[in-house]
């Protein structure tokens, strides 16, 4: 028989961004796959678990974590990704023969959406051609949504475009409108014209949400700090930014 697999957005932090639809997906799944990215990351396979003891309303479930393999730092960058991908696939298949039994619902937990820079999907197409399985995906609560909610601001201007894209891209193309910019690890936003407007937001959804909103010439070198602060004393640190050229 199929395996099949729930791909389940689960919101940006807070448990209460977990929708209707992703509770009933959450107690249709027998078996969750975890990747586990270190200790460091711990906290994330532990809200994760919350999310599940809050809404599972039948115990039963059990949690498998995948050590997460490496990504080379260093060469091409999208053949170093490709590369991370095919690994993470034989992996996660090797598992679900190991842990899913024909038949059975597995499920993946996706931090926001699994649309949004979020590999799953992809590597579950990889999946796919090498064992029986199908899925299904639950839409979530993006960081874009949590971070213009928490800044109590519009995404885009009157008729304009917004351009989603990575802290690498900015550095390499520049800003030309308002742009998100996600998995920017190097703080790119400091290349910015000093009067272009940011809102930041770290951990949003969480105990631990961190928010600023300025110019980069005013604010920049101060979300930097932060930035660098939170990062160290919690072992990790997902941000996102909003830019608007003045």
């Amino acid at each position: 028989m199929t395996r099949r697999i729930n791909v389940i957005g689960i919101g940006a932090g807070d448990p209460d961004y977990v929708t209707a639809q992703a509770v009933a997906a959450l107690n249709d799944t027998q078996v969750f796959f975890a990747p586990d990215k270190g200790a460091a990351k711990d906290d994330l396979v532990a809200l994760r678990r919350e999310v599940c003891a809050r809404f599972i309303r039948e115990p039963g479930y059990r949690f498998v974590e995948l050590p997460d393999p490496k990504r080379a730092s260093d060469g091409d960058y999208t053949q170093a990704v490709a590369d991370w991908h095919a690994a993470r696939a034989d992996q996660w298949a090797q598992a679900m023969l190991a842990e899913l039994p024909d038949g059975g619902v597995g499920g993946f937990l996706a931090w926001g959406d699994p649309s949004l820079y979020d590999s799953t999907l992809r590597i579950l197409d990889i999946v796919a051609q090498r064992i029986d399985l199908t899925y299904d995906v639950v839409p979530g609560i993006t960081a874009i949504q949590a971070l213009t909610a928490r800044h109590r601001i519009p995404l885009n201007d009157i008729g304009e475009p917004v351009l989603i894209t990575t802290g690498r891209r900015l550095r390499e193309d520049g800003l030309a409108g308002a742009s998100v910019v996600m998995l920017d690890g190097d703080c790119a936003f400091l290349g910015c014209a000093p009067s272009t407007h940011i809102w930041w937001g770290a951990y949003l959804g969480t105990p631990d949400e961190l928010l600023v909103a300025g110019t980069v010439g005013d604010d920049g070198e101060r979300i930097a700090s932060i930035r660098a602060e939170a990062r160290a004393r919690h072992g990790w640190i997902m941000d996102t930014y909003l830019l608007r050229p003045a």
